[in-house]
């Protein structure tokens, strides 16, 4: 018998805190809600009496559509079993029930399931009909995750050689590492514009980040942890990155250097440091939140894959943004638009790479 959603019903976002993602916390929504999302919080009573919180943010297309999405949800009982095909039914079984509950102008809901498959080798899970591909994914969904289990010692012996040797060097160029609060995110932000000029990214606007650690503050006992983390040569900042320990995951979420010292390898200094606090926190990975999906020296975030899986962790691939139409023609309509936007920046990306190396 397939396993499904016997009823969804509406609840505080507070509810979502106890979810094990931060995508999917009460903070998340609430915080998203300050930037043109409508964010909503439902009880879930899955098969078997197991009842699970469930954040859903919507935000609107153009006038009279509307989508929803789900960061990183659901999160099935702990007992599930199934393959694919199994999951498939399970979350066609949540998308009909929460239509009731969603604005009548909601065109589609887009899930970006938790499922992965872990090891370099291996492929992504993927939905079956009536899902279909999005056009873009929300959330990358290949990573790596570092585990924060083993001793600092083996954690430095699991790197490759040359990373334990960036790490020492960053150090010997004098290099120092500290832990900013608000007060340090323009110099943060300012190496964010370099970052997106050289590497052309779409960032936010500074009062995003801002807003990040001001929410955290203001949310209570249930936030999770930012940290911004500083790397600094003669008092002046040159890479910076956020991060977030929430539970037993740390993710790395925005990362910033500046077009000079870079060969005093800032980068990896900065990583080392936020994995050593996050084992002390509590947290038993560490999320460095995308990579390219494979070793390929022609993608033009090569040198990202290269540089993450360096650190000892796993490969893993998530299943990616998969759409539910609630209307079709208007999904398919949007979908087109969103690969369309998304095949001209990676064109973008690969000319500017290839006349960097001409």
């Amino acid at each position: 018998m397939p396993f499904s959603v016997r009823s969804v019903v509406p609840a505080t976002l507070a509810a979502c805190d106890d979810s094990c993602s931060f995508l999917q916390s009460g903070f998340w929504g609430s915080f998203k809600a300050r930037f043109f999302w409508n964010a909503r919080a439902f009880l879930v009573d899955w098969d078997e009496d197991v009842t699970l919180p469930l954040l859903v943010i919507r935000r609107r297309l153009a006038p009279g559509f509307s989508f929803a999405y789900l960061p990183w949800g659901p999160e099935l009982p702990s007992h599930f079993v199934g393959d694919d095909k199994a999951k498939t039914s399970a979350l066609e079984s949540l998308a009909i029930a929460l239509r009731a509950q969603l604005p009548p102008d909601t065109t589609f809901i887009r899930f970006d399931p938790p499922w992965a498959s872990y090891g370099a080798e291996t492929t992504s899970p993927v939905l079956h009909a009536p899902f279909c591909r999005s056009g873009a994914d929300i959330q990358a969904p290949d990573t790596v995750i570092v585990d924060l289990r083993p001793s600092v010692e083996q954690m430095l012996s699991d790197m490759k050689p040359k990373w334990r040797y960036n790490i020492r060097l960053s150090e010997k160029k004098g290099v120092s590492v500290r832990r900013a609060d608000a007060s340090g995110i323009p110099a943060f932000y300012k190496l964010y514009q370099e970052t997106a000029q050289r590497d052309r990214i779409a960032i936010h606007d500074i009062v995003y980040y801002e807003t990040l650690f001001s929410h955290a503050l203001e949310y209570g006992p249930q936030a999770p942890d930012i940290r911004l983390y500083l790397a600094e040569f003669v008092g002046i900042a040159i890479a910076g990155i956020v991060t977030i320990f929430y539970k037993a995951t740390a993710a790395y979420l925005y990362g910033a250097s500046s077009n000079e010292k870079r060969s005093f390898m800032p980068a990896y200094a900065l990583q080392w440091q936020a994995m050593k606090d996050a084992k002390t926190f509590g947290c038993m990975d560490y999320d460095l939140f995308g990579i390219p999906p494979k070793s390929d020296p022609k993608h033009p975030m090569a040198g990202l894959y290269r540089f993450k899986t360096g650190f000892g962790g796993m490969v893993v691939h998530r299943c990616g943004s998969w759409d539910y139409a609630y209307k079709p023609l208007a999904c398919h309509l949007f979908r087109l638009a969103e690969g369309f936007r998304k095949t001209l920046r990676t064109l973008r990306k690969s000319f500017r790479k290839g006349s960097a190396d001409s």
